[in-house]
């Protein structure tokens, strides 16, 4: 009777799986979404390990149902599989994630974030041999699973930087900046004339991070002004490394092109100043631009524009994105879904009342200045967007700390801020 109780009931365990790589998939959104908060965050890495917890509890049977899955080797899938294979510590089924993961790239980061969503108990002894094996790509997964927990790799970082294998040389370049080893900042100069475009950009980005700026500058300069992949994140950090009078002028620069009219929104948002105020409010006017501009002053405000009712109904029939017309070649997602849509009257009424709290040529980040306090605060208690940024200015106003992994679970997000108290 008892056995037969405890038999998987295989339309549960399906739903499991299911349900874990499902939400998988909309944690990759979440962690950069601008109205998901830190607690938010946990509901939905609650309700995941739920489902993974139930996947755990058939045991054999769990593991084998996520591995079927695989059949369509989705982020989602990749992910719940290798939880299942770290935690029951299956090297065979792990050998086979990562063969899946190198075949696959698109399903990479499904591996890489299982080892950041187990606890730190059940990487010990596989993260050792992924560090140790002579295959790039494990190496740099361990090194990966290392930062996701706060880990120094140390030796095993120290040598990937070097490395002739770019994906991995790209990623201790990355790693070097998020753990704050200033011990790394002479490698991370070097690699800045890397023949490899990714390399070049993770080491200007680390070596900013780790106190330089001169040449790191130079080169993220050169990336926000000129396009690429790096473009977003040379932008994100070079406004908040150079002095508010150069990040003005950089902006400028942007404006120049009106193919740069969404960066210089955001780059206005990201500079601080509140001199961009009374502009930002004007681009409220214009569809296209209005939540990425009402985006950009609560940067600089700090005003939640939703809780104070400073918003507006969605225009009607207007279309961002993806429709049901089946002519419409237009398939691209709306970069500003989930953005209030900001009311521009009463915006300005706020600002008119308010504005002698502020001074042009002044930085402010999120209605104050950016001070190391001030951005813990904003990392305990903001939307993800705004916590990414407090994030990065944290290991700017003191070169060498250790960049704080926003995307980490929940729970464990939570435990390591309690402690910054």
């Amino acid at each position: 009777m008892l056995a037969s109780a405890l038999k998987p009931i295989p339309h549960i365990i399906q739903q499991h799986a299911e349900e874990s790589a499902h939400l998988r998939l909309m944690r990759s959104v979440l962690v950069s979404a601008p109205h998901v908060k830190l607690h938010h965050l946990r509901r939905l890495d609650d309700r995941l390990a739920a489902h993974l917890d139930g996947l755990a509890v058939a045991g054999e049977y769990g593991s084998s149902v996520c591995e079927s899955a695989l059949g369509s080797p989705g982020m989602g899938e990749v992910f719940a599989a290798t939880v299942r294979a770290i935690e029951e510590k299956d090297k065979r089924r792990l050998d086979k994630l990562f063969a899946l993961a190198i075949a696959v790239p698109a399903a990479q980061p499904g591996l890489i974030s299982a080892f950041g969503w187990v606890s730190a108990s059940h990487l010990q002894g596989t993260v050792a041999r992924l560090l140790a094996s002579p295959e790039p790509f494990k190496r740099g997964a361990g090194i990966a699973a290392c930062v996701m927990h706060r880990v120094d790799p140390d030796a095993s970082l120290n040598t990937a930087i070097t490395d002739p294998d770019v994906l991995l040389r790209a990623r201790a370049l990355r790693v070097a900046g998020e753990l704050g080893r200033r011990d790394l900042l002479a490698a991370c100069m070097a690699a800045l004339t890397d023949e490899d475009a990714s390399c070049r950009f993770w080491a200007a980005h680390s070596a900013g991070l780790l106190g330089d700026r001169d040449k790191a500058v130079y080169l993220l300069e050169d990336a926000a002004l000129h396009g690429g992949p790096y473009r977003m994140g040379a932008l994100q950090l070079v406004l908040k490394l150079l002095p508010l009078p150069q990040a003005n002028g950089l902006l400028k620069i942007l404006a120049r092109d009106p193919a740069n009219q969404r960066l210089f929104v955001q780059g206005a948002g990201i500079a601080g100043d509140p001199y961009y105020v009374p502009w930002l409010i004007r681009q409220m006017e214009d569809l296209k631009l209005a939540r990425l501009a009402g985006e950009s002053f609560s940067f600089i405000t700090g005003l939640d524009l939703a809780y104070l009712d400073l918003e507006r109904k969605p225009p009607e029939g207007v279309e961002f994105g993806p429709n049901d017309n089946p002519e419409d070649d237009n398939v691209a997602m709306d970069e500003d879904d989930s953005l209030p849509w900001p009311d521009p009257v009463r915006i300005q009424a706020w600002w008119d009342t308010n504005k002698g709290n502020f001074t042009d040529g002044q930085r402010y980040f999120m209605g104050a200045p950016v001070t190391p306090g001030h951005c813990t605060h904003v990392l305990k208690e903001s939307y993800q967007r705004q916590r990414i940024a407090a994030a990065l200015y944290l290991c700017l106003l003191e070169p060498g700390t250790k960049l704080f992994p926003i995307a980490a679970p929940a729970w464990r997000q939570q435990r390591w801020l309690a402690k910054m108290e």
